[in-house]
């Protein structure tokens, strides 16, 4: 079977293509690499896969754009770093996603997925996912026990989200924080992504909770925020997400 990975980042998509090339889910009989709708609009003219795992941003626009310059018909698995807010939409339309930075296993259970639902798949409800995007709903406020009362946070009172074990603590921009019954995964389905980004597996952070980025080397950047912070440790944007997050700071 011929599976396309659809990724501008290259190590992003070499980590991708190695984590499919090892597993033994499917039989893969070669993996072409595209990193621009151009490209896409070119191979997809021509060529049909038996699966795609498609990134949304690519450097010359959303990769989506290509669904209306030709015919794409293949089940798909997006992957994305921050815009959580269509995480929702694909997760109920499509085979599944991925949102990086991801494990062997994620990538294992959509290609499990993907055995199941070939024979059956149908292409229109992938049209009606990336249809249904700009419909989405988001969450402005989030209730939080506080002693013996509850207590309504804006959404633009929170500095940021983070995880511990099972837990996820909401962190306000007072510098307050809070237990909130969640996860980290499922709260950033709920967020605006204009204003919040998941910068590693720990930590989804507000925009202006930011008080200074560090540039230790071109795969290392440390954030310095406004507030305290649960962790001692440096809060490093994840190698798989640095692109991601510099676009957002430029929005």
């Amino acid at each position: 079977m011929l599976v396309v990975v659809v990724e501008d980042e290259d190590l992003a998509a070499d980590y991708l293509i190695g984590l499919l090339n090892k597993q033994t889910v499917v039989p893969i009989t070669e993996i072409k690499h595209l990193t621009s709708v151009q490209e896409m609009v070119s191979f997809f003219s021509t060529t049909q896969a038996s699966l795609i795992f498609m990134d949304i941003h690519l450097g010359d626009g959303k990769s989506l754009e290509a669904f209306t310059q030709t015919n794409i018909t293949a089940p798909i698995v997006f992957t994305t770093a921050y815009d959580d807010y269509a995480i929702r939409v694909f997760k109920h339309f499509t085979i599944d996603y991925l949102l990086k930075p991801f494990e062997s296993q994620d990538v294992i259970t959509a290609l499990q997925k993907y055995t199941q639902i070939k024979e059956n798949f149908s292409f229109y409800n992938t049209a009606k996912s990336i249809e249904a995007l700009e419909s989405k709903t988001l969450q402005e406020r989030f209730l939080v026990n506080s002693g013996h009362h509850l207590k309504s946070i804006e959404s633009t009172d929170v500095a940021f989200f983070y995880s511990e074990g099972k837990n996820l603590f909401l962190f306000t921009i007072n510098s307050e924080n809070y237990l909130y019954k969640d996860t980290l995964r499922d709260i950033s389905e709920k967020l605006n992504t204009e204003v919040f980004f998941k910068v590693n597996r720990n930590y989804i952070i507000h925009i202006n909770a930011i008080k200074k980025i560090v540039k230790h080397s071109p795969q290392k950047i440390e954030l310095h925020l406004k507030v305290a912070h649960a962790s001692t440790k440096p809060i490093l944007v994840s190698k798989f997400a640095l692109k991601n997050f510099k676009i957002w700071l430029d929005k």
